[in-house]
């Protein structure tokens, strides 16, 4: 059992806790993920290890609440406990010979970029952040990204606050303007990552994706991570469990991988709406 040190919601719909796991904390690192049951009953979840503490011996993770588990874990508090808490698992992005970066993230996924970038300032890389939001009302770990970035751009679809429009626009001005990265990571919906990986392509500036496809064991077995490469011609099938998460953005397959992602929507619609009914009649 895993207990629950803290817990802070970010947004409406996005939580923040801080989980006892001391052996995940000393060797978790940038990138990673853990996999994590909320009771004995529940179904395995996915979730990337957004800091760590190793004094401390806890695990950081920010989640979206858009499931039936998340919606689970959310009603945890404070001194309770979660049923299991397995990782760290996956590869850690690389950060040998990148002395500067640019992070691209989106919406709930500058919870990956955050640690990432965190990582390369500690580095000494020269850190450009972009992240991008709908609006003003989800926006998060602004001070974080700040701290650890030389230089911070903020979007929003609207406009309600920093610049609007979506994170491919202030890339492409940077690009044209004859700026250049030794990498640029991308972490968030996977249209958005399709778009500025694209963006990079133009002034071929290498792009490493973190891919987070529907995901049971995380070690391979079952199949629903697989991915679909395209390198030298030749199409290849990876695992984004034991593979990735990252990825060479120019190789992966996009469409198809958004595809699968849309597989079992109406599943997951379904055991959503039965698990916040579960807790409207415990309310009643």
């Amino acid at each position: 059992m895993y207990k629950i040190i803290t817990k802070k919601p970010l947004n409406e719909t996005v939580c923040q806790m801080e989980i006892e796991a001391p052996l995940v904390a000393a060797k978790a690192r940038p990138g990673q993920f853990i996999i994590l049951r909320v009771d004995e009953d529940g179904e395995r979840i996915p979730l990337t290890v957004a800091g760590t503490d190793r004094e401390k011996g806890t695990v950081k993770i920010i989640f979206q609440i858009v499931g039936a588990t998340t919606k689970k874990l959310e009603h945890k508090n404070e001194g309770e406990y979660l049923q299991d808490f397995v990782g760290p698992l996956g590869r850690p992005t690389r950060t040998e010979g990148i002395k500067k970066v640019c992070i691209v993230g989106g919406g709930v996924g500058c919870a990956i970029a955050m640690p990432v970038a965190e990582e390369f300032h500690r580095l000494g890389a020269d850190v450009t952040s972009i992240i991008g939001f709908r609006n003003r009302d989800i926006l998060i770990l602004e001070d974080e990204f700040r701290e650890c970035s030389d230089r911070l751009i903020v979007m929003t679809d609207d406009g309600s606050y920093g610049r609007e429009g979506n994170v491919t626009v202030p890339l492409k001005e940077m690009l044209e303007n004859g700026e250049t990265f030794d990498e640029i990571i991308t972490i968030g919906p996977l249209i958005m990552m399709k778009f500025v990986t694209l963006t990079a392509k133009q002034f071929n500036i290498p792009v490493t994706v973190s891919m987070n496809p529907i995901m049971i064991d995380g070690t391979g077995m079952c199949g629903c991570c697989r991915l679909t490469l395209d390198r030298e011609g030749e199409r290849v099938t990876k695992f984004a469990c034991v593979d990735g998460p990252d990825f060479d953005g120019y190789e992966v397959d996009f469409d198809e991988a958004m595809s699968r992602n849309r597989m079992y929507t109406d599943f997951e619609r379904h055991a959503y709406e039965e698990t916040c009914n579960l807790f409207a009649k415990e309310v009643e």
